[in-house]
């Protein structure tokens, strides 16, 4: 078996501070969100033990992440690898500082997630008609319709919602989004109360270029301050987009440890980019996380042994992760 050794562990933090840079214009400060045990283990064909969520989330916790998206609340029906919803928020331990979060795509979804005593929600919208009628059948204006439930009632609650919007750089249906229509539904969604709103590239088709683009009109509209970017490693562009963002000003990066998650409309296709390699270069660019990059890595190794399979995390990889 091949295994993350401590002494290898500490090689891997001491080089990434040894050679960190410092440039100007960068933020001194990114918060990371953790989406794999939810927006990554919801694309895994099997069934993942809730044991083994449960200490994918625990290891997590221990590794300096604020922010943890642990499942949602969406109908088993059609999402059956999240059915266990309830038992892992029941039996993870919850670390003081952590905000554990979860996807609510409608008031029952709210009200279920409130039972088990999360600490913040997450809705999602497309900036494509197609993708929006495709995945969850109704048009954009009906789905940020459905969302008005959902906001009034966190509201109610003090519960803070954050906004996910799909396809912000590129659609399978509908090919290039245009960075207005992108602008249009972040804007709503932020006017309906998300306290953030993190822009996924779902299908990894983006560049440092139309990055850059998008954010530029989507920030006329909602402060960067209030924007995160989401991004698919599928082409192979994600690290190079996420520090075009950073350029931009954004300072809230999605990831998904041992780049969990797949492209479902891409075969083959690698998915979320990975916490790790994120980590890897904001640390390289001198950039505070709060993150131990050690732990982090054996959260990866945790899940991919248990997935049998290796990471899709370059830096896991690169220090020995295996499945084996």
């Amino acid at each position: 078996m091949a295994l993350v050794t401590r002494i290898g562990l500490r090689r891997v933090a001491n080089f990434v501070q040894s050679q960190a840079v410092s440039l100007a214009g960068l933020p001194s400060f990114v918060k990371v969100v953790e989406v794999g045990a939810r927006d990554g283990l919801q694309n895994e064909k099997g069934l993942v033990p809730t044991p083994i969520k449960v200490g994918l989330v625990d290891l997590l916790s221990e590794s300096g992440l604020t922010h943890i998206e642990v499942t949602s609340f969406v109908s088993p029906k059609w999402i059956p690898q999240m059915a266990d919803n309830k038992e892992v928020l029941k039996n993870i331990k919850r670390k003081p500082g952590v905000v554990y979060s979860v996807l609510t795509p409608n008031l029952k979804g709210f009200k279920d997630a409130m039972a088990s005593g999360v600490d913040e929600v997450a809705v999602f919208g497309a900036a494509s008609e197609a993708f929006s009628n495709k995945n969850i059948n109704c048009s954009i204006a009906e789905s940020l319709k459905r969302f008005e439930d959902v906001m009034t009632a966190a509201k109610e609650a003090n519960v803070k919602v954050r906004g996910y919007v799909s396809c912000v750089l590129g659609c399978p249906y509908e090919g290039y989004v245009q960075p207005s229509k992108v602008a249009e539904v972040a804007k709503s969604m932020f006017e309906m109360g998300c306290y953030e709103i993190s822009l996924g590239d779902t299908i990894g088709v983006g560049t440092p270029g139309s990055m850059s683009a998008m954010l530029a009109e989507v920030s006329r509209v909602v402060p960067r301050q209030r924007l995160a970017v989401h991004c698919h490693d599928t082409y192979g562009q994600a690290v190079a987009n996420i520090f075009a963002a950073l350029m931009m000003g954004i300072q809230v990066v999605d990831s998904s440890v041992a780049g969990l998650g797949g492209c479902p409309y891409a075969k083959g296709a690698s998915g979320n980019v990975s916490t790790e390699d994120v980590v890897y270069l904001l640390h390289g660019l001198n950039i505070k996380t709060g993150i131990d990059i050690n732990k982090l890595l054996l959260a990866s190794q945790y899940i991919s042994e248990n997935l049998k399979r290796p990471p899709s995390s370059k830096v896991a990889l690169a220090k020995g992760v295996s499945h084996l």
